[in-house]
């Protein structure tokens, strides 16, 4: 009966006290209201070819169209794949974990990579590094970024207390940061001239950012909130931010212009039930100390949306079933629309004669 005891006490000694990385922040987050309205349920993602990364490779994460054409994307170990043809083709082997692709006006390709900052690539083996710091603080987590016609870089930093390569990832250290709810992400400007600076912050896991057509407003997603934000970058409004889309039924990954001045936009999970406890930050530590089996974690429902500059939704195209995984990007490259995966084999793709 005595050990039994103590067994009892050192059990909820370590349920109430042991020591663990997250410091819950009280948040209470809005209701619910599920796939409905706009945003409707549907299955037009079914339909989708699932292009398989060779060589048993996982994570194409995002992809960017070069100004000759050619679509690239990468893999969670950081092989840069061209993937336009009917098969993808290894291109270069960059390491890290990148993250967000765009194609820069110098015809370069801007990576936001989680573990070294926005690096430049322009042939294999030129990887360069751009940001690696701000204010003499390491990057730590760039996530997805955007290239002004000026050659400026906007790039989102989901974490400022986190850093994925020694948490275990990108997917392990999103959920950590979400359940936590610090506010240490950002978003910074990094101009031709070498100057870097942060121009957002505040952020409970920011993500994907686009900037619109005339270049005069950024969008920013935060996940960790399930809304998109508006930064205003020019005219009476500069620097001011407002909540563009809200309360939206998933947690929003990567933004994509498109040449139509729409955007695409992924997201990576629906909402989860576990929000309930947002608002009781110890009883969430507790649950973390009860492991991975217990603590929250991404429902593989891929949805990704098409809405204009004014916010109105265009397109909601659903995968109910899960057959893409984690989805985390789309976009319309010519004749074909491509769906981006978080830690899948691969990624979707339907001629755009067959979208809904």
């Amino acid at each position: 009966m005595r050990i039994l005891l103590i067994l009892v006490l050192a059990g909820l000694g370590y349920l109430l006290f042991w020591p663990v990385p997250v410091e819950p922040v009280a948040y209470e987050p809005p209701k619910d209201r599920g796939f409905v309205a706009e945003f409707a349920e549907n299955a037009a993602l079914n339909t989708a070819e699932i292009v398989a990364l060779p060589d048993g490779e996982i994570g194409p994460e995002d992809l960017a169209v070069m100004p000759d054409g050619r679509v690239f994307t990468t893999s969670l170990s950081g092989v840069l794949y061209q993937i336009d043809g009917a098969e993808p083709v290894e291109v270069d082997r960059l390491g890290g974990r990148p993250l967000g692709l765009k194609a820069g006006p110098d015809g370069a390709l801007h990576i936001a990579d989680s573990f070294r900052g926005v690096m430049r690539w322009t042939g294999p083996g030129s990887l360069e590094s751009v940001v690696s710091e701000i204010d003499g603080e390491p990057v730590i987590y760039a996530n997805q970024l955007d290239v002004a016609r000026d050659g400026t870089i906007y790039f989102s930093n989901s974490s400022d207390r986190f850093d994925p390569e020694t948490m275990g990832g990108t997917k392990p250290t999103s959920v950590l940061t979400i359940w936590e709810q610090s506010d240490t992400g950002y978003v910074a400007r990094a101009t031709p001239d070498g100057a870097v600076e942060k121009i957002a912050t505040g952020f409970v896991y920011t993500n994907g950012v686009a900037l619109s057509p005339d270049e005069d407003f950024l969008l920013i997603n935060e996940t960790g909130r399930a809304r998109v934000h508006r930064l205003w970058l020019t005219g009476t409004k500069a620097g001011e931010r407002e909540v563009f889309l809200d309360n939206l039924p998933g947690y929003p990954d990567n933004l994509e212009r498109q040449e139509d001045g729409t955007f695409w936009l992924a997201f990576a999970s629906p909402r989860v039930p576990a929000e309930v406890l947002m608002p009781y930050p110890f009883l969430r530590k507790v649950i973390w100390r009860l492991g991975s089996a217990v603590r929250p974690a991404p429902i593989e429902r891929g949805m990704v949306i098409q809405f204009d500059a004014d916010g109105t939704i265009l397109r909601t195209l659903q995968d109910p079933d899960g057959r893409l995984g984690i989805t985390t990007g789309a976009r319309v490259v010519r004749d074909q629309f491509y769906v981006m995966t978080l830690d899948s084999p691969g990624f979707g793709r339907m001629p755009l004669a067959d979208m809904p």
